[in-house]
């Protein structure tokens, strides 16, 4: 495990986007946290990249507080937060979408971005050092896709929470971006992505008609977290080919 650079906390790092994210920030020589439910994932994420994994369920306040307080202890307060971790749980227009998936995404997305920022950036003002803080959105907090609404209203209540925070927490040196990807290519999409009707029915609609990869992705959060953004704050940048174009 790396003893030099930033601790930065990837929440929701298992897999996907957030993995992606956790492996370009220890590529860059920081100190990683591989933060995941999924405690069995993430300890093998970590072990690849010489990060540390801890335990965190973003809806549970306790365990979210416990995360921190190990990784402080292990390896110093955290000077980078990127708020991953988010589902869809399913799909379906309004009248027909199950209460208990609107509760469990607005429970992750939404609550969770709320609860994991609560507190880190708690820590980071009691520290006096700043921090840089990264939430990943979507652009379908501004493009609706019909039986998506659950998952687009909390990724907009996301971009809300972003801009908010940056204003509150700007006095102590604390910067709050988000990154809004359109399509991307991982695990969880691939079934979709995979099929060449569904995934030619996405790329019309981007007008560099491509899907995104990780790889797309990560560099925006790298920079975001960086100091070459040090006057970047309470933004939300698209990643999206072109798509909210058109």
């Amino acid at each position: 495990m790396s003893t030099t650079g930033r601790v930065v906390l990837v929440t929701g790092s298992a897999s996907g986007i957030g993995r992606a994210i956790a492996e370009a920030f220890a590529a860059a020589g920081d100190r990683v946290v591989v933060a995941d439910v999924n405690r069995a994932a993430a300890d093998e994420v970590a072990a690849e990249l010489g990060a540390l994994a801890v335990t965190l369920d973003v809806t549970d306040p306790e365990t979210v507080a416990a995360a921190l307080d190990e990784v402080t202890e292990k390896l110093g307060p955290v000077e980078v937060l990127v708020n991953n971790a988010g589902l869809v749980a399913g799909g379906g227009t309004l009248v027909d979408l199950p209460f208990e998936v609107f509760d469990t995404v607005v429970s992750v997305n939404l609550r969770g971005t709320f609860t994991v920022t609560k507190t880190v950036a708690a820590q980071m003002i009691k520290n006096g050092n700043g921090g840089a803080i990264v939430n990943i959105s979507s652009i379908g907090a501004r493009q609706p896709t019909p039986g998506l609404g659950h998952y687009e209203a909390t990724k907009a209540a996301v971009d809300a929470l972003t801009r908010t925070s940056a204003i509150e927490l700007a006095s102590y040196g604390i910067r709050v971006n988000g990154v809004a990807p359109g399509p991307v290519y991982t695990p969880m999409t691939a079934g979709l992505m995979e099929n060449p009707e569904a995934r030619e029915a996405w790329e019309s609609r981007i007008p560099l008609r491509k899907i995104a990869t990780t790889a797309d992705i990560t560099p925006l959060v790298l920079f975001l977290a960086s100091s070459a953004a040090g006057h970047i704050t309470g933004t939300v940048v698209q990643v999206d080919g072109g798509q909210l174009l058109v």
